[in-house]
């Protein structure tokens, strides 16, 4: 059985930065000042809001994980011992409950945002798409395009003030 301290969802939830362990057994882990660095714009409580979701996300996994190996072993292959599992029936259900209300709250936010981007025009969603969830520079966008910086700058602030506006009539 893998030692709890070594899953990902320990090493993630008793890190101040967010973890990722790849297949060869690197780990990278992302602190609020890279995050901030490569997504300008964002700040302190974006990075907390994410990192919690990934604590989210790794106990799900953890679970998941957990309840597998449970139905793959054989009571027989314990040598007659059962496990104990690492966290209570009542942390259990917690964590449930809230994974499924953060999965709704998910859910929300994907709707409000798929509203908010539609009030913008075709050009003003691509380029806000490009920069933000892309992380094309304003620059990189203009060059795609085959425009002045200056109106991509402007279609990014104009769809930036019609989805905050969207956002604000919409709490």
């Amino acid at each position: 059985m893998q030692n709890y301290r070594d899953s990902d969802y320990a090493l993630n939830k008793f890190s101040v930065g967010i973890v990722y362990r790849f297949i060869d057994g690197t780990i990278v882990t992302v602190n609020t000042a890279d995050y901030i660095a490569d997504n300008p714009g964002m700040a302190e409580g974006d990075f907390q809001k994410i990192k919690k979701d990934s604590d989210r996300i790794y106990l799900k996994q953890a679970k998941g994980e957990n309840a597998q190996t449970k139905k793959n072993s054989h009571f027989d292959e314990l040598d007659g011992i059962m496990p104990v599992s690492a966290m209570s029936p009542e942390e259990m259900l917690i964590g449930e409950i809230e994974a499924r209300e953060e999965a709704e709250r998910l859910e929300r936010r994907k709707e409000t945002a798929n509203r908010a981007l539609a009030t913008l025009t075709d050009a003003q969603r691509r380029r806000y798409i490009l920069h933000y969830a892309e992380g094309f520079t304003l620059r990189k966008i203009a060059g795609i395009e085959g425009v002045a910086f200056q109106v991509i700058d402007k279609s990014i602030k104009a769809a930036e003030k019609k989805i905050n506006s969207f956002l604000a009539k919409n709490r």
